[in-house]
């Protein structure tokens, strides 16, 4: 079956699944150490092409229909024509499989060919025990002559015998009976055994499963390796290997080995729209014992989807034993999903309300400080008037000047106390959106998780802040560059690119001049390290004219608006 037909035309979407799924076609590398979850990666998305096989089904079966409809064939024409939708049927939709098995047989009655009919027979007792109906398949089977059976067909015939026996064995409830069919199985291996061709596929898959039972694992993985070798990825026979392999490490106890080879014999199994199947049930409940929950629900699903188009009572027993175990571990996590959810969402809502409050309590402190700015300005106009035309004033300046410093103060102050509500505010909001992140990590819900993951909205902030901080600070000390570099060594001068008003060395002398002095209060305010804040302080002290020691206290000495 071609590989590539599970794409569709967006290469580039499933590039990663094409390589991997070549990697798997080629005998050299089935046991190539391939990560499970790149091969749950291409399970899921073969699931997702589950249509697209189907049709490819339903168009051969579409297609020996018009054959099967078209005038003037003959009736061994349409005997054998009959015999390849049973074949297409067989693992696809059971009671239409059994349908043309019945119209066959009805034909090979009338023409009183027993060959043919005995042939038909162990054909229906093989689907018959493949549904769970045992007592039907041997009812068939002790009907017919195994003496009167050709070579080939008594290797049917046997093997028909060892599949219901061993079929009845695995489901049997009872420990003794189970023994029984055992036997059973043993005698009828070692009857069809000298009509086989040793390098036939039949007799490596009876001498595989001897040394399994016996606990040859090594021998039984080496005679699996050679019949993967000779199979191809999509046939029932790929199917069949694979899934024996993970048996047989089960009972080596490598549970990683095994998931792979059921991930393996389940993406065959649906590229050949094989709906009677085992390994993706088994897959979902290794999978829920490991606490994937939602892969395990939507693989039980899935074959519980396939149960219901093939109409399997086997299939249906087994998973409604399964079935409501799954789903109600699913139910139980969404739930609980649900409920944290709703507590995240509340304390989203709280934090939002309280944003609100702080933008409008900062808002309204930047009013007072803009009105109280407003003030000062025309009180200051007022007294260069006043010196002007009343010289002998002048203490009564001073007093006026020392009103306007404390003013000044109370404005600076008034900044300061808005810079660090801000800064508070944004270190909160990456707190809470790293702790959201952490209690979603396990498991993605929908954008929102995605969201609260990202670091964009804090970046953001940060971003404004830095702008907003700039802005009412120059608005301040408009002068603050050229009065901040004439304190530097010649050459040594900072300059500014085009896109900025301050960068990060003055914004640390900016909090300086505004009176915050400590370095861990800075490296706060502007989201560093407190090593970092130090390493920039004593670079630019480095870079002083006067006496390093005394450069903070003349950086404090630069003025605010001048007229």
């Amino acid at each position: 079956m071609g590989i590539f037909s599970i794409f569709g035309y967006n290469f580039k979407h499933h590039m990663r699944i094409l390589f991997l799924l070549v990697l798997l076609s080629i005998s050299g590398f089935l046991h190539a150490n391939v990560p499970i979850d790149s091969l749950i990666y291409v399970l899921e998305s073969t699931m997702e092409k589950r249509s697209e096989y189907d049709a490819q089904k339903e168009k051969r079966i579409l297609e020996l229909k018009k054959l099967l409809n078209k005038e003037g064939i003959s009736q061994g024409q349409a005997f054998f024509i009959k015999n390849q939708l049973i074949d297409e049927y067989s693992k696809y939709i059971f009671d239409s499989a059994v349908s043309y098995l019945l119209i066959n047989i009805q034909l090979a009655q009338e023409i009183q060919n027993r060959e043919m009919m005995n042939e038909l027979n162990v054909s229906m007792a093989d689907i018959m025990a493949s549904s769970g109906k045992y007592f039907e398949a041997f009812d068939i089977l002790n009907d017919i002559d195994q003496n009167s059976l050709s070579v080939q067909l008594k290797v049917k015939y046997f093997k028909a015998l060892i599949k219901t026996y061993n079929e009845i064995s695995f489901h049997s409830p009872c420990t003794d009976f189970d023994q029984k069919y055992s036997n059973k199985v043993i005698a009828y291996t070692d009857s069809i055994m000298p009509y086989l061709d040793p390098q036939s596929e039949d007799y490596l898959a009876i001498l595989e499963k001897k040394y399994r039972d016996g606990e040859k694992f090594s021998k039984s993985l080496e005679i699996n390796t050679h019949r993967l070798a000779l199979s191809e990825m999509g046939s029932r026979v790929y199917s069949q290997i694979t899934y024996e392999r993970s048996l047989l490490y089960r009972l080596m106890n490598k549970q990683e080995e095994e998931m792979k080879y059921y991930c393996l014999s389940a993406i065959s199994d649906i590229m050949g729209s094989n709906k009677d199947n085992a390994s993706l049930t088994e897959l979902a409940l290794l999978l829920h014992r490991k606490g994937d929950v939602d892969r395990a629900n939507k693989f039980i699903k899935f074959s519980y989807d396939d149960a219901v188009f093939f109409k399997s009572e086997l299939r249906f027993k087994l998973l409604s034993e399964i079935l409501p175990i799954i789903k109600d571990a699913y139910q139980f996590k969404i739930e609980k999903q649900q409920n944290r959810l709703s507590v995240l969402l509340l304390i989203s809502g709280f934090l939002l309300m309280a944003l609100i409050v702080s933008l409008f309590l900062i808002l309204r402190q930047v009013a007072e400080v803009r009105k109280k700015k407003n003030e000062l300005f025309k009180v200051n106009k007022q007294l260069k008037e006043l010196n002007k035309d009343l010289a002998d004033t002048n203490d009564q300046l001073q007093f006026t000047n020392l009103e306007l410093s404390e003013s000044n103060h109370v404005k600076e102050h008034y900044i300061g106390n808005f810079l660090t509500i801000c800064s508070d505010y944004i270190y909160k909001l990456d707190r809470f959106n790293k702790k959201v992140n952490k209690q979603l990590a396990n498991r993605k819900i929908e954008d929102l998780f995605a969201e609260t993951k990202s670091k964009k909205l804090i970046d953001a902030e940060i971003k404004e802040f830095y702008e907003n901080f700039d802005k009412a600070f120059l608005h301040i000390f408009p002068n603050f560059l050229t009065d901040f570099n004439q304190l530097l060594l010649d050459g040594e001068q900072i300059e500014l690119k085009s896109e900025e008003r301050l960068n990060t060395e003055l914004r640390i002398f900016a909090l300086i001049r505004l009176g915050i002095n400590e370095s861990a209060q800075i490296a706060k305010l502007l989201r560093y390290s407190v090593n970092t804040i130090y390493n920039y302080r004593v670079k630019i002290k480095n870079k002083a004219k006067g006496e390093r020691e005394s450069f903070e206290n003349e950086v404090m000495r630069i003025d605010a608006v001048k007229q």
